[in-house]
Parts: C-alpha cells; sequence; structure tokens
C-alpha cells in the first residue's frame, strides 16, 4: 500500500511539473511575441522625417519643389511619403511660378507626382483656387483641382466642381460632374 501511496504522490508530482513548465514555456513565447510587435511598431514610428524637401526639374527646364513639416515613408511602398503642412513651388518653364500650400499631401519620389488634400490654396499671378483636393502630374504635365473648388481672380468668382490645367499649354477647363448643375460666377466689379 505504501507502494501504490508513493507512486501515486510520484506520478502527481509529474504531472504538476510537466503542467508547470508547458505554461511557463507557453508565456515566455508569448512574451517573445509582444516584444517582436513593439520592436515592428517602434520601427514603423522612426519612418517619420522632420522638415521634409525634395526637388525636381525635367527635361523642358521646369521645376517642382516641395516642402513639408513632417513626412511618414508608407511602409508597403517606399517611394510614397505622407506629407503634413505642405508647400510646393512650380516654376514652369517660360512662365511664373505656381504656389501650392496643403494641410496634408501624398508624394511618389520616383515620379513626382502628389496629390494635395484638405485646405488645398493654389496662387498664380493674381489667381486664386481654393479647393479640398489636388491631383498634380508631371507626366500627365497637368493638374486637376476638384472638392468644394473656388477659383479667383481679380474680376470674377467661380465655383464649379472640377478644374483642369494643362501645365504644358497653360489652358484651363472648369466644368460640372452633374451636367444639370452649372458653374456659377459671380463677378466682382
Amino acid at each position: 500500500m505504501n507502494k501504490r501511496i508513493i507512486l501515486l504522490v510520484l506520478i502527481f508530482f509529474l504531472i504538476f511539473f510537466g503542467v508547470f513548465f508547458y505554461f511557463k514555456k507557453s508565456d515566455n513565447e508569448n512574451k517573445k511575441a509582444v516584444e517582436t510587435i513593439k520592436t515592428e511598431e517602434n520601427f514603423s514610428a522612426s519612418n517619420i522625417i522632420e522638415n521634409v524637401e525634395y526637388s525636381s526639374k525635367d527635361n523642358r527646364g521646369n521645376e517642382y519643389i516641395v516642402r513639408a513639416k513632417e513626412g511618414e515613408i508608407d511602409n508597403n511602398n517606399n517611394n510614397i511619403i505622407f506629407l503634413k503642412n505642405v508647400e510646393a513651388m512650380v516654376n514652369l518653364n517660360n512662365s511664373n511660378q505656381i504656389l501650392i500650400f496643403a494641410d496634408y499631401g501624398k508624394y511618389n519620389i520616383s515620379n513626382f507626382d502628389t496629390i494635395f488634400s484638405k485646405n488645398v490654396n493654389i496662387e498664380y499671378l493674381d489667381k486664386r483656387i481654393n479647393s479640398g483636393y489636388v491631383d498634380f502630374s508631371i507626366l500627365r504635365n497637368s493638374m486637376i483641382i476638384s472638392k468644394d473648388v473656388v477659383y479667383s481672380d481679380l474680376e470674377n468668382i467661380l465655383i464649379t466642381d472640377v478644374v483642369k490645367i494643362n501645365l504644358e499649354t497653360r489652358d484651363i477647363n472648369f466644368f460640372m460632374l452633374d451636367e444639370k448643375n452649372k458653374i456659377k460666377i459671380i463677378n466682382q466689379k
């Protein structure tokens, strides 16, 4: 009978230690997984760059400079940088400078295309355009301005859905997305 009790106590201790070590090992693996996640979080946080500036010049002599208070490299595409408090200067060959200001931007460093969003303001000579969104493309040679667009110069204010500017010919087209709606023109004189 004593042998049975000793054997039962021994089996009990083996089971106890086996369960104890199993859960301790599992807990250590969970801690390692948490440490890995924290390390990855710290790595992604290091993608933020202060006082960003990029400049480019095309074969026609047009120059494009974009600056931002802060930029964050896209984790999925290193060619994309998300910008905050953005200023851009477009110096067209044989023309005047275009200034663009926005709260946010998305800049592609491989082709220089930039999307500006939220509180976008464009200044060119005596013309001003305010909107919520601008798609600027050097490749397309165009600037497409949309979302609550207000265009103003010394004589007129135009309220429209979309303004498309050809940067090469400097043609400007205004249009509405719904043909039933009309562009609103206010004469300031």
